[in-house]
């Protein structure tokens, strides 16, 4: 190498140090929308995956009302299948919440696929479950299998898995701000991660553009009356947001109990199902209605545009509750969107304000009191039923999260911050 070339590199290095300096977010910027890119089209053609076949089980099973009968036996496969290949994905989302506090083992892929068959097993067959909890916890196994590709440190795989998290919720919902905040809050209960925000939300935007690239269709909401603020309104949200809660403190307990009971009661973990799936399938004959089981999307999209009767809340808090805590496997989260959003539109009885508002307000502030995670909850109102709902929304949230305590749907969360703030 001559004289002349040796001064050249040397100025390149330096003039590439000075930049790097002048600049020194660009090598993390470069290297997590890299990896962001990446979850966004693994995550986003997932959950694309897993809504369409969704839409296929819930539609199948509507027009074969037989198949309930059958799900006393799903159960049964569902249980076998994780009690002798499952036992250390089984956690589900709380494994997601519990790797990003202390990582340790990368989380085994097979979550992706025993979860996505469990919880359209759990549809097909009629139980009363949601989607959240599958896309999580298949975006959080897909995602951290980039972790030695890309040799990530401890405290890099926890930022991945936050990203996963906001990929996996913003793409199955088609709530992408939500979502990202979401993956930032739900793990540390009044604390927010902000060194995973670049990632958290790349991935979520990107994830959600690549569900709509696959033309999956999300459901619409609409509040057709939104009241002027003013002093009134603004105290009927508060109460409102009271109610919920304590619907949702209580959703809370209530399923970590009946959890506690079939454990304790039904030793041999793939018979839990059995008995779950024989109580709600039994009381979906007596009663002659599917209205409480599956995502109940007809019945939320109802609650927005007339007043519904109390008992409709509670019946579905009791058909998820039996369905996910004897081991069926999905989500709480739509039906705790469903339990809202008709808690809310009944609430109208009572509360003078317009029912879609309080259908849109109990659909997000129910939600943000059973997984402490209101700021997210906020901007998924905003992003579903527009920013004129807004200001309703985040009282609803606000209250609902300070009063529902310190319970909460994932017992993995831990406390950043008491809720007090002493």
């Amino acid at each position: 190498m001559s004289k002349n070339q040796r001064t050249i590199r040397r100025k390149a290095v330096f003039h590439t140090r000075f930049f790097f300096r002048k600049y020194p977010a660009l090598p993390y910027i470069s290297k997590w929308l890299c990896i962001s890119i990446i979850i966004g089209a693994l995550v986003g053609t997932a959950s694309a995956g897993f809504l369409q076949s969704l839409n296929w089980a819930t539609q199948f099973r509507e027009h074969h009302i037989w198949l309930i009968a059958l799900l006393p036996a799903a159960g049964f496969l569902i249980g076998l299948l994780y009690h002798y290949f499952g036992k250390d994905i089984e956690a589900g989302n709380n494994l997601l919440i519990d790797s990003i506090h202390d990582p340790k083992e990368i989380i085994p892929f097979r979550m992706a696929p025993f979860v996505y068959l469990g919880t359209i097993a759990t549809h097909f067959f009629g139980g009363s479950a949601g989607r959240e909890g599958t896309a999580l916890q298949m975006a959080g196994a897909i995602a951290d299998q980039l972790s030695k590709p890309f040799k990530l440190d401890r405290n890099e795989r926890k930022i991945l898995l936050i990203a996963a998290i906001a990929a996996g919720f913003g793409s199955v919902f088609g709530t992408p701000l939500a979502g990202a905040v979401f993956g930032l809050e739900v793990f540390l209960i009044g604390k927010i991660r902000y060194n995973a925000i670049f990632p958290a939300f790349a991935s979520a935007i990107l994830a959600d553009m690549v569900t709509n690239l696959w033309n999956v269709k999300h459901t619409h909401y609409h509040i057709a009356s939104i009241p002027k603020l003013e002093f009134l309104p603004i105290l009927y949200s508060i109460l409102a947001g009271i109610a919920f809660g304590i619907c949702a403190a209580a959703f809370s307990k209530v399923i970590h109990w009946a959890g506690s009971v079939f454990k304790s009661k039904i030793k041999y973990p793939p018979f839990r199902p059995v008995i779950g799936g024989i109580i709600v399938a039994l009381a979906v004959f007596v009663m002659g209605t599917t209205r409480y089981i599956g995502l109940g999307i007809p019945v939320i999209l109802e609650s927005f545009e007339k007043q519904l009767p109390l008992y409709d809340f509670a019946l579905k808090m009791i058909f998820t509750i039996v369905t996910l805590s004897a081991g069926f496997k999905g989500g709480e989260v739509t039906p705790l969107f469903f339990i809202g959003a008709t808690l809310g539109s009944a609430l109208s009885l009572f509360i003078p304000l317009p029912f879609g508002l309080l259908a849109g307000m109990g659909f997000a502030a129910v939600f943000a009191g059973a997984t402490n995670t209101p700021l997210a909850c906020m901007l998924m109102g905003i992003e579903l039923f527009g920013a004129e709902s807004g200001v309703y929304i985040a009282i609803a949230c606000v209250v609902s999260y300070l009063l529902s305590g310190h319970n909460s749907i994932y017992s993995k969360q831990r406390m950043g911050e008491v809720k007090s703030g002493r």
